[in-house]
């Protein structure tokens, strides 16, 4: 399942977005911002989609905010959460295939709306690698998690 989640500063182009993965028959869950509202914080978005992402491992996250940075620290909070700024085609394809990320973070002050469909759909379709190098990594990672602990 696709989740979206937008602060006020990402809510138009999330709910672009949205509309678009209507048009190609993409099934997803928008878990806000309902509605804009300019005094709310993108912590409590990033949260609830990461929530919803790691329930189930083949979930996909996408977070809506102005720099993408506030939402990526929020979600690399998380526990089974690898989340990156995707704020071009070959960054997404490299966080998918070399981080096995679940979640892209884009920055929507910087980026229109035909990018950003292009970001979403080559996340959406680019698999992991399994290339030893990158399971390594990934594992370095997941290590990580265990040893340190996220929530």
């Amino acid at each position: 399942m696709i989740y979206l989640g937008a602060d006020h500063r990402g809510f138009e182009l999330k709910n672009k977005i949205a509309k678009y993965l209507e048009s190609i028959d993409e099934e997803f869950y928008d878990l806000g911002a309902e509605e804009l509202k300019p005094e709310d914080d993108y912590n409590d978005y990033a949260h609830d989609v990461c929530l919803a992402v790691r329930a189930e491992k083949d979930n996909i996250g996408f977070l809506f905010c102005g720099t993408g940075v506030g939402m990526d620290i929020v979600a690399n909070k998380h526990l089974n959460i690898r989340s990156a700024i995707c704020f071009n085609e070959q960054v997404a394809q490299q966080a998918r295939e070399h981080l096995g990320c679940n979640v892209a973070s884009l920055p929507a002050d910087f980026l229109g709306f035909e990018e950003a469909k292009k970001i979403v759909i080559k996340f959406l379709r680019t698999p992991f690698s399994f290339e030893e190098r990158h399971a390594r990594r990934v594992a370095k990672i997941l290590k990580l998690e265990e040893e340190y602990g996220l929530y």
